[in-house]
């Protein structure tokens, strides 16, 4: 049954009360992940600036607990194996339901906020029992993500990651842009660089090592090349484009996990990020910058957000181009690129924001006056 007005939450209002959190993550990996897993990441990072900020949160998803939010695991393990498969996208809004239905007949959840494709789905369920459902954009609005989301129109609240992911699909039912945060204190820094240069990523032409490898061969700089190559078109890419250019100075490692990631991204000259898609973020940008590295890039999606450019990397208008920033990157300041992300894309300003987001969501509920609310509100009044 759908809550009357005046049951909601008075934390829609009172921005010192604190909310009651479901935090809907995939469950292909570990929250945080050990290696692949953007999302995964941000979900962590999210999950504990909101704890810090006096937040009660749950994370509903698979695998391991490794933040200090509470977690419901609605599968045994993670299944990694099953990225991509509509059966588990579709098994795992189901689970999450059910999940998310306790929570609320319970009194432990005031908004729900899904970072999956399926999930939105539940958007009309939740509704009915009071809880607004906010949902981070985490990929470019393409024509058909763009339908998905308005066909299912006010049910969710949409949040952008950047404001040139927002700006391809205005239509949407976007209740604000919150840019990808994270902690620094788990990264390192490094003033003093080696002499390669670094790609990381998954093997795509979206993402482009074809391009880096070109341009370190024209600096003559050596590139260490550290990606996801799993799915088929992937390796089918590697094969095809990528292993055919590889020279005597380039290095081919294995997706990195947690640790050798943070070596690389410390001691690297520059992130190559030579990217040919509209980008919506790009967290690896972030994560070389926090590690004192700056960032040699192409012009695309939310890259001029993301980098200062001639502070903290260069931003390149064609691949042509990337050769020498190669070179230039070296006059880049690695405390500047540090002191960049922990202005702008701490994890601390990234749970603020969705903060004030859940409140918004929550303020909009308030004032919608159901059928269900109105006639409550009838009878209240006689």
């Amino acid at each position: 049954m759908r809550k009357t007005l005046e049951q909601l939450p008075e934390s829609a209002e009172d921005p010192s009360s604190p909310l009651k959190i479901a935090l809907v993550a995939p469950p292909y990996f570990d929250v945080p992940p050990a290696a692949y897993g953007g999302v995964e990441a941000v979900v962590a990072d999210l999950a504990d600036g909101l704890v810090e900020l006096g937040h009660d949160v749950r994370i509903i998803g698979a695998g391991r607990k490794g933040t200090k939010a509470r977690l419901i695991r609605v599968w045994d393990r993670t299944i990694p194996e099953r990225l991509g498969d509509p059966f588990a996208e579709v098994m795992h809004a189901i689970l999450t339901r059910r999940a998310i239905e306790d929570l609320a007949m319970a009194g432990d959840a005031d908004v729900v906020h899904d970072h999956t494709f399926s999930g939105p789905l539940n958007a009309s369920i939740y509704a009915e029992l009071g809880l607004p459902t906010i949902v981070t954009v985490h990929g470019p609005p393409h024509l058909q993500v763009r339908g998905y989301y308005r066909a299912l129109g006010t049910e969710i609240s949409l949040v952008s990651i950047s404001h040139r992911q927002r700006s391809l699909a205005p239509e949407l039912n976007w209740i604000s842009t919150v840019h990808n945060g994270l902690r620094s204190g788990s990264w390192p820094f490094s003033r003093t660089k080696a002499g390669y240069a670094l790609w990381l990523g998954r093997y795509h032409p979206d993402k482009a090592p074809h391009l880096a490898l070109q341009a370190c061969h024209a600096a003559g700089i050596p590139l260490i090349l550290a990606g996801k190559c799993a799915e088929p078109a992937e390796k089918r890419y590697f094969t095809d484009v990528v292993e055919p250019l590889l020279g005597p100075d380039d290095k081919v490692m294995g997706l990195a996990d947690a640790i050798l990631k943070r070596e690389l991204l410390a001691n690297a000259r520059c992130l190559l990020f030579p990217v040919q898609w509209e980008e919506p973020f790009g967290m690896v940008m972030i994560e070389a910058m926090v590690c004192g590295t700056p960032v040699v890039a192409l012009r695309n999606g939310a890259v001029p957000e993301v980098i200062a450019h001639g502070q903290t990397g260069l931003i390149c208008e064609e691949p042509a181009q990337l050769p020498d920033a190669l070179h230039a990157i070296s006059a880049i300041d690695p405390i500047e690129c540090r002191a960049h992300v922990e202005r702008n894309f701490s994890a601390q300003k990234m749970a603020a924001g969705y903060a004030r987001s859940y409140r918004k969501a929550l303020a909009r509920t308030k004032t919608v006056a159901t059928p269900t609310a109105t006639a409550a509100l009838v009878a209240n009044s006689k």
